[in-house]
């Protein structure tokens, strides 16, 4: 996550401490990790490296499900006397979706439907410390590899569609 300096000019890149902890514990910290999380904005759902017990653990504001949020609120609602400042996280807001979002909230039965929306930003702010030709670098090393399992997936006769197959349909 993001915090800004005490001069308030500044963002200062944090790593989850917790976060931190599981991918030292399991050997996965380094250098080429803090940089993918770094070019990611934070989130680690599109690292392979990383298991997926912790990308569960681990989302971003943005890889919650805010229907799940709505539903906690209003399970908090009955124990607050007023009402509660809810925070919703939308990438991209239309009027469909905060209609869907306002009705949920209301039927689950909260006092206030939303207090802040939260949008992502237009543009990402640059980030300096990445080395990005070793991203780069990365980056097309994978596409090759990938490329390189498309194809042999194409060459192997799968037996589940024979008359596609040249080979069993002939």
């Amino acid at each position: 996550y993001t915090v800004l300096s005490l001069s308030g000019l500044c963002p200062l890149q944090v790593v989850n401490p917790h976060l931190l902890k599981d991918l030292t514990e399991r050997g996965l910290w380094n250098e080429e990790m803090k940089n993918q999380i770094i070019a990611h904005n934070g989130s680690i759902q599109n690292i392979p490296e990383i298991p997926d017990d912790l990308k569960q653990l681990y989302k971003t504001v943005w890889e919650i499900s805010q229907k799940t949020v709505l539903k906690m609120a209003a399970d908090r609602g009955a124990f607050i006397d007023q009402s509660q400042s809810l925070n919703i996280h939308i990438a991209e807001p239309n009027y469909g979706k905060l209609t869907s979002m306002h009705f949920y909230g209301w039927k689950q039965g909260l006092k206030t439907g939303m207090y802040y929306l939260r949008t992502k930003p237009a543009a990402n702010p640059i980030q300096f410390t990445l080395n990005k030709e070793k991203l780069r670098e990365r980056e097309k090393a994978s596409k090759e590899e990938e490329e390189k399992e498309r194809n042999k997936a194409a060459m192997v006769c799968s037996l589940e569609n024979r008359d596609e197959c040249l080979m069993c349909g002939s």
